[in-house]
């Protein structure tokens, strides 16, 4: 791909750019591709992700936005492992909930929420790189699903479930291996790789061709760009490393337990040692890069996982 072909990427684009009314498109495109319906964004509400110092390199980047029917989106990006991801942004929904009823409202005013999580590191075990979970009552015996009589304006009607609940998108970018095809697919490829197609014509990528070109860019915005790529690639390695040096030193413990039964499960014990400990240097990697930049020990403490104590002692 030569210079003049070269995109932003999503998470510094969404950081820097489509904040701007002009680019909503390529944000609605993406919204558009997922819901599989037109979403027409009118405003950005205030959101946790703004800030201009360390998180910008490595902890997540987040949007919060609003289309003329009041449904709220949150749209995150996350670079880096975190633990209790999905509690996070279960309390994340919930936040943007109460953050939008005023006291004295009555609780049909209560916005739809749409989370939608697009991640760079291994969450669990799947085989898909997109996942959608929303709420459903469906009877234990009868497996129909429930339907909640609500009265509005003097009529009754019925209401399913999910048209209440928020409901969660998780795109496990790093999954994505196949040749771009569909509008979804064409959006993984460009999430992973930057690559958007001359002819294409799925929602908001035509808008981010024209508007998120690396070269448009003045030379500073250039130069902070870089200075992400390169911190990313740094991160990525030092995490790598960390897990595979982790997952080597529980094998080798694995192996040195003598008998046959005690070798399969020192392999078993090993293999998760090594995933504990690959992990544990993970973190304390990401601890010390944390000190390097002068944050406090508790914020450290939230993002990693160690203690205080454990904290001190890298100091």
């Amino acid at each position: 791909m030569n210079a003049d072909n070269k995109y932003v990427r999503f998470d510094w684009a969404v950081k820097r750019m489509l904040r701007d009314k002009a680019n909503f498109g390529v944000l609605e495109g993406l919204i558009t591709v997922l819901l599989n319906e037109p979403v027409h964004i009118v405003e950005l509400l205030e959101s946790e992700g703004n800030q201009e110092a360390y998180d910008d390199k490595f902890n997540r980047v987040d949007v919060k936005a609003k289309n003329d029917a009041g449904e709220i989106f949150l749209v995150e990006v996350q670079l880096t492992r975190e633990i209790y991801y999905l509690e996070r942004i279960l309390y994340g929904t919930a936040k943007a909930i109460t953050e939008h009823i005023h006291l004295g409202n009555t609780y049909s005013e209560i916005k739809k929420i749409y989370s939608i999580n697009i991640i760079y590191f291994e969450l669990g075990k799947g085989a898909d790189y997109l996942y959608h979970g929303q709420n459903k009552f469906v009877g234990v015996h009868t497996h129909d699903t429930l339907k909640v009589s609500t009265k509005e304006d003097g009529v009754i009607r019925l209401r399913l479930p999910e048209e209440i609940f928020p409901e969660y998108f998780i795109i496990r970018v790093n999954e994505f291996n196949q040749v771009a095809k569909t509008p979804l697919e064409e959006w993984l490829d460009y999430l992973k790789n930057g690559h958007i197609k001359d002819d294409t014509t799925a929602p908001g990528l035509q808008e981010a061709r024209r508007k998120l070109q690396y070269m448009m860019l003045d030379k500073k915005e250039r130069y902070a760009y870089d200075e992400h790529i390169n911190a990313v690639m740094i991160q990525n390695d030092v995490l790598g490393n960390a897990r595979l040096e982790g997952l080597a030193e529980g094998r080798e413990e694995g192996r040195i337990l003598g008998r046959e039964e005690g070798r399969i499960l020192g392999k078993e014990e090993g293999r998760a040692e090594g995933r504990a400990e690959g992990e544990r240097q993970k973190a304390m990697e990401f601890a010390r890069m944390l000190i390097a930049d002068g944050e406090s020990k508790e914020k450290i403490a939230r993002y990693t996982g160690l203690s205080t104590e454990e904290i001190e002692k890298l100091t």
